[in-house]
């Protein structure tokens, strides 16, 4: 006869293991968006020396679009891969994959066209920029698709290899893009060095994207694509309402000083970042292997990232002034001023990370959409609000206050879905 303790004993171990396992995927998301940020940020700082502030501004606007298609992307093709195809079996997912891909190409074809006769009717500079964004983006919007397919499987060091890939052909390109000396030339060297990892995609997957099957991915899983659409536009939508009218309140300089004391969180905003690449992934595995247990991971999740942000904040209270100077110059002194409020901010956001890791396992798209919603409306209206009443600081106390609310609410969303995830279903009763 076994006993209790003869029982539970082996399970410690193998609890042992499967946190170890989680805590090697997480990493690789970390690997990953490290290789992408790194990415980013050369080709910034390459193109801003290259071309100097005006052509690099008509840079920026053709990044700042791609970033908004991308999240277009995401929300109709790969976070419903990432909710409904992470830890499933090979065929399930391969056949997801190609149709995923399809529709992220299929997503980048479509806006790229609208994208280049944008450009067709502005002419000039900008309007050749937006031309070949369009002709860009399909390939963009594929390799992108490829690290979420990855990290969906569990194989997360595919992806940060395909991230490598891109890093290394990008070299050369911007080399070649700096002799032409144009922001045309960039934005090509840019896209045929991502098109160059997106067929390298198709090599490690051994997929090919189903641009075909997009309308069957789009209608299947509409119940969650459209939703995490508008979620994912709304995100971004209000972080660029609020750079507005905090430009058009307190003046173009305040957009600075906020953007400067992102500079000084933005390792961990990488971290950040990194983390979310897997977080659903990880979360839905939990939810089919021990729904119990989905808690207590969205818990550790985002009290880590949370406590880890406190951490990071603290430190840069201790850095002196002619250390933090030699990084951003004249700027430091204003945005040393923000970092209190701006931490607690991005403390708060990792605190609802991990609920919004489990509303997304749980498929809860109703749920999510109403909590990014109410997110993005107080981010919006702390940070605008705060700012008519205090200027710059008050602004970056009003989004600190307004994440801090929005990670309330992500939670008690989190709580209504669990408990009506775990509610067994009523059974019909008949009389005779």
């Amino acid at each position: 006869m076994t006993t209790e303790g003869e029982e539970t004993a082996p399970s410690a171990p193998r609890a042992a293991l499967a946190w170890r396992a989680v805590a090697g995927r997480l990493s690789w998301g970390l690997a990953d968006q490290a290789a992408s940020s790194l990415t980013n940020f050369a080709v910034g700082i390459y193109v801003a020396r290259s071309l100097g502030p005006a052509a690099f501004g008509v840079f920026s606007l053709a990044w700042v679009t791609y970033g908004v298609v991308l999240n277009v992307s995401r929300g109709l093709a790969t976070d419903p891969l990432m909710v409904r195809f992470s830890a499933v079996p090979a065929a399930s997912w391969r056949a997801a994959v190609a149709r995923s891909s399809g529709t992220a190409l299929g997503v980048g074809t479509a806006l790229g066209a609208a994208c280049a006769v944008v450009g067709l009717i502005l002419g000039g500079t900008v309007g050749l920029a937006f031309v070949w964004l369009g002709v860009v983006l399909p390939a963009l919007l594929l390799q992108d698709a490829w690290r979420f397919a990855f990290f969906a499987a569990g194989s997360g060091r595919k992806a940060v290899v395909n991230d490598l890939v891109w890093g290394v052909t990008l070299i050369p390109a911007m080399v070649v893009a700096a002799r032409v000396g144009s922001v045309a030339a960039f934005v090509v060297a840019w896209g045929a060095s991502a098109a160059l990892a997106a067929v390298y995609g198709c090599v490690q997957s051994g997929i090919r994207p189903r641009v075909t099957g997009a309308r069957g991915w789009l209608r299947e899983h509409r119940d969650l694509g459209y939703r995490y659409l508008v979620e994912n536009v709304s995100l971004s939508g209000a972080v660029q309402l609020r750079a507005y009218g905090l430009g058009a309140i307190v003046g173009v300089g305040a957009v600075g000083v906020v953007r400067g004391a992102e500079l000084l969180l933005g390792p961990f905003l990488a971290v950040l970042m990194g983390l979310s690449l897997v977080t659903v992934a990880e979360a839905a595995r939990v939810l089919r292997q021990a729904p119990h247990r989905l808690a207590k991971f969205c818990l550790l999740l985002g009290g880590g990232q949370a406590a880890a942000a406190l951490l990071w904040g603290a430190a840069l209270l201790l850095v002196p002034d002619r250390g933090g100077e030699l990084v951003l110059g004249a700027v430091w002194t204003s945005a040393s001023e923000l970092i209190v409020p701006a931490t607690l901010g991005v403390a708060g956001a990792g605190l609802g990370v991990g609920a919004a890791a489990g509303l997304r396992a749980l498929g809860a798209a109703r749920r999510s959409l109403r909590s990014q919603l109410f997110a993005s409306a107080c981010y919006v209206t702390g940070g605008l609000g705060g700012a008519a009443v205090a200027g710059t600081i008050g602004s970056a106390w009003g989004v600190a206050a307004a994440t801090l609310s929005g990670s309330a609410v992500w939670w008690l969303h989190l709580r209504s879905a669990l408990r009506a995830h775990h509610q067994p279903p009523i059974r019909e009763v008949r009389t005779p």
